[in-house]
């Protein structure tokens, strides 16, 4: 531990100093620095931490920067050892001259509420935190942050918060707001005990045995993946069709799922290890200049040495607007988008990174995401796989081991790459990226000479999330980072029959139906001149024997011998102000752990995605079904042309399909099946009353515009400051 120095006496240079008059702050609020000191010292026991309440007065009266150190509830797992890393955050603040503050703020876990209720307020619950954040900062009169990072929308809450502020203070003409981030560590994968492990093989080979091998396969293929929270929803599909079949018991999968639960997560807590929205969060806050290199990728909770460093170098540019927060957003951008796009990021940062740019005060969408993107397509540099160790635990031990340097190493491989960034923008660690990079040790992804997950060559020429256009929507996002090359050829230019659902409970009932097909040939427009169609399209050549077919079941099961026969799933009626715009992690999870399902069925919706969801997997469909957008209208057989590497999707004309011509469909959805939406829309309405009014969506932009309130979005300006 440090020894006694003297201390620094630091101040804030601008703007007035509430507590210089506001005695009743002077009289509320050194209990409280107290107490967290306290605390501090009986944690630190061998840290010299000297403090009285003449001091904590003094400070605030010399307007020392009173910093807010915001920690998340611990009832989700990123934030399990937030309570001693606040206190080591509170401790260094005081002893380099600081005044420090502790508040938590509510954080949802999207694993815990998948599938749940509570899934429809997953999101909202970020416009929410970031409400809360700035009411708290601006009540207590806190002049900056130190904010332990933790999972899912959470951490992108707090920077537009803080951005927000920043631009309300320097509009009052008081100091510009100052963070840094301390993202959490992540957590290692859980271990499959040898006899599950054993005792789940042995019911793949009982399904060979009956005849069932495609479900043999899929448990084989799930049981490869690192145990945590997301595989343990692909091993529920694959046990629910085993019921199904007679492999097993209700009984025996609700033991199963129990013996795998115990052994997910380590008490530890963390953030999971895969690459998912919580270290898609951790890439886009570093990328974006906030969080310093010591606390960047860890595999255990932070030392205080390590808190120390960012705390010394937050406070060294305390008083620098250069660093203000909303600054620091705005000239990291290029850096956020082209990361994200590298990494193969969740899709959920399309919106919350967005939003960091609308609360920062510029108005913002994915098209300017894209044109970012496209004017340097950033190739494929990441190297993840959850079947073959090369999760992000891997990655952040190879930072911690001293091989790479996490966002640095792939700024700079982006750079060896020609693809540009902003050098000259400033970061957390009180330098700009180019002065970070100046220090060449450990920079080279090729440092890691064994299970490389960062890479010098890229995968692929393209990588990340690619906007997509259509007849029947506006736009929509598909992440190309999670399609390989041969899963995007099985869907690129293919013509697919829409199978459609009005709620996420029967899309997942119908997944995990092992006859879901008959809907579709229950589908009045899926006659045999279709089927005919699709497979000459989809095949590329025209059936050989089609006298010999009579049945069209006999017809579709050709297809899909042949490989000739694509569905696109549709979950409408889950867009931001429809439901709250949950995930649709869970019937993706279930497409893609059963093989036979996975090579034939994509999921378009107008929800979003878990960032560990990956495969043909459609989402933030604008305008939503609430306000009428064309997914609205789809029904069961309608037939859609995949043309993703033209990232378009288009509604067809079925009766000039059935000639054999493939032209687009003119009509106007909403006229023509005008009784049909008017009916979904008054079920839509009546789910609405089924979430809690507090965390109805209403006044808010929609999914390509980052679902931000209105008067926010209003604020923000086209140009930059």
């Amino acid at each position: 531990m440090a020894t006694a120095r003297k201390v620094k006496k630091l101040r804030i240079e601008h703007g007035p100093n509430y507590y210089s008059l506001e005695v009743q702050g002077k009289a509320n609020e050194p209990i409280c620095v107290a107490g967290v000191l306290n605390r501090a010292k009986s944690l630190l026991k061998k840290l010299p931490l000297e403090f009285s309440l003449d001091e904590i007065v003094d400070r605030l009266d010399y307007n020392a920067p009173r910093v807010a150190v915001i920690m998340g509830s611990p009832d989700h797992p990123a934030h399990v050892a937030d309570h001693e890393t606040s206190l080591m955050a509170a401790a260094s603040l005081w002893r380099r001259g600081a005044v420090p503050f502790l508040f938590g703020v509510p954080v949802i876990c999207d694993g815990t509420a998948q599938s749940t209720p509570g899934m429809s307020g997953s999101l909202a619950s970020r416009n929410l935190v970031s409400a809360m954040v700035v009411n708290q900062m601006e009540g207590h009169n806190y002049h900056g942050a130190f904010v332990i990072q933790g999972c899912d929308k959470t951490p992108c809450a707090i920077v537009n918060a803080l951005a927000s502020l920043d631009l309300t203070r320097r509009r009052r003409g008081e100091a510009p707001v100052f963070a840094s981030f301390a993202p959490a560590h992540v957590m290692r994968g859980g271990v499959l005990p040898v006899d599950l492990k054993d005792e789940l093989l042995e019911i793949a080979d009982q399904a060979d045995c009956v005849e069932e091998k495609s479900l043999g396969d899929d448990l084989r293929y799930t049981i490869r993946h690192i145990l945590q929270c997301s595989s343990n929803q692909a091993f529920q599909g694959v046990f629910a069709r085993a019921v199904q079949t007679g492999l097993i018991t209700k009984e025996k999968h609700k033991e199963l799922e129990k013996r795998l639960a115990v052994h997910t997560c380590p008490e530890q807590g963390g953030i999971c290890a895969f690459n998912g929205t919580g270290n898609s969060s951790r890439y886009i806050v570093a990328s974006l200049g906030l969080v310093h290199p010591a606390l960047e990728f860890l595999t255990k909770p932070p030392t205080f040495e390590q808190i120390d460093d960012a705390v010394a170098a937050m406070l060294k540019v305390c008083n620098n607007p250069l660093y203000s927060v909303s600054n620091i957003v705005l000239q990291n951008i290029e850096n956020a988008v082209r990361i994200h796009s590298a990494m193969g990021a969740s899709t959920n940062l399309m919106m919350h990174l967005i939003s960091c740019m609308i609360y920062a005060g510029r108005q913002f969408s994915i098209h300017d995401y894209d044109r970012i993107r496209r004017r340097a397509m950033p190739p494929d540099l990441m190297n993840y796989s959850l079947t073959e160790g090369r999760d992000i635990f891997a990655l952040a031990q190879q930072c911690g081991g001293g091989l790479i340097r996490g966002v640095e190493t792939m700024l700079y491989e982006l750079k060896r790459n020609k693809i540009p960034i902003a050098e000259n923008a400033p970061t957390m660690a009180a330098k700009s990226w180019a002065q970070r990079l100046r220090q060449g040790k450990r920079l080279a992804a090729d440092n890691v000479k064994s299970n490389q997950i960062i890479l010098s060559k890229p995968k692929r020429g393209c990588s990340g999330v690619d906007v997509l256009k259509g007849n029947f929507f506006e736009s929509a996002v598909i992440k190309i980072s999670g399609m390989p090359d041969p899963q995007l050829d099985a869907f690129d230019e293919k013509i697919a029959v829409a199978l459609y659902f009005e709620t996420e409970e029967d899309a997942v009932s119908q997944l995990l139906n092992i006859h879901i097909l008959d809907a579709v040939l229950q589908a009045p427009k899926i006659n045999r001149d279709i089927l005919l169609q699709l497979y000459a399209h989809n095949a590329g050549r025209s059936l050989a024997d089609p006298d010999k077919i009579r049945s069209k079941k006999d017809l579709l099961q050709r297809l899909l011998d042949d490989d000739a026969f694509r569905m696109a799933v549709i979950v409408a009626g889950q867009g931001p102000q429809a439901f709250g715009m949950p995930e649709m992690f869970t019937p993706m999870q279930h497409i893609n752990h059963n093989q036979s399902l996975k090579k034939i069925a994509a999921l378009i919706s107008d929800g979003r995605y878990s960032g560990v969801s990956y495969g043909a997997a459609v989402g933030h469909v604008t305008p939503e079904a609430l306000n009428q957008g064309g997914i609205l209208f789809l029904q069961t057989g309608d037939l859609l042309h995949l043309r993703l590497r033209k990232r378009t999707i288009t509604l067809l004309d079925p009766d000039a399909f059935r000639r054999g011509k493939r032209v687009s469909y003119k009509g106007k959805l909403n006229e023509k099946r005008q009784i049909l939406g008017r009916k979904r829309l008054k079920q839509l309405a009546a789910r609405r009353k089924s979430i809690d009014p507090a965390n109805l969506m209403n006044r808010v932009t929609d999914a390509a515009r980052g679902v931000v309130p209105i008067e926010v979005w209003d604020q923000a300006s086209r140009k930059s400051r």
